[in-house]
């Protein structure tokens, strides 16, 4: 964003150097000031769209700091925090306060661990692949602690559809027991030991992907 800022100064600068040599320079009042040339009127127009776009990219509604969805210091209700994706046919969810994008209805069929990644690697979900099973953090933002069991415990006012309350399976390892996987029990919203034992369930998210994670 701020290489797009500087850039758009930038061009803004020369622009309007141009501007100011085409007329004469600051303090200069050309003689056809009041009847501008084509090219004076073309520089002006292009002088008018980047003080839009500089516009934009400042602070205000939809400007960058307004913009929230790459960042995890918000606290949104859910009626703000969630928006229903139409390009991706409805079927996907974007939290605003992660910038993660979710399936809106994950699948109500368990999985065994073994399977999982490949599970929500082969999803096309919205007509779009690259969905990914989630790490313990990203799947527990989803928890509203408020909310008691039996759950499950998601926000009032969610978008999502079908989410049960029992276990969902994460990428992330559990160091101190291999034969377990950390999950989220959505009945109480409580981070746990998974058996790689036993089928869970999966629901899988699209976005802030690190290979070095994996």
């Amino acid at each position: 964003m701020k290489r797009r800022r500087f850039l758009a100064v930038s061009v803004g600068t020369l622009v309007l150097g141009g501007l100011l040599l085409a007329s004469g320079g600051p303090g200069v009042t050309p003689a056809g000031a009041q009847n501008p040339t084509p090219q004076q009127q073309q520089l002006r127009q292009i002088l008018d769209k980047l003080d839009q776009i500089l516009a934009a990219t400042k602070g205000g509604s939809g400007g960058a700091e307004d913009n929230h969805t790459l960042r995890w210091d918000q606290a949104l209700p859910a009626a703000q925090r969630f928006v229903i994706l139409t390009a991706f046919n409805s079927d996907a969810v974007l939290d605003k306060e992660t910038g993660l994008v979710w399936e809106r209805s994950p699948q109500t069929t368990a999985v065994s661990s073994s399977n999982v990644r490949l599970t929500c690697a082969n999803k096309a979900v919205g007509g779009r692949k690259g969905w990914r099973l989630p790490f313990l953090p990203e799947l527990a933002s989803l928890v509203d602690p408020s909310v008691a069991s039996p759950g499950p415990t998601l926000s009032p006012g969610h978008p999502f559809l079908n989410v049960q309350s029992t276990n969902y399976w994460t990428t992330s390892a559990h160091a101190e027991n291999p034969a377990l996987m950390w999950g989220v029990g959505f009945g109480n919203g409580a981070v746990l030991g998974l058996s790689k034992a036993f089928d869970q369930l999966a629901w899988c998210v699209r976005g802030g992907m690190n290979a070095e994670w994996h």
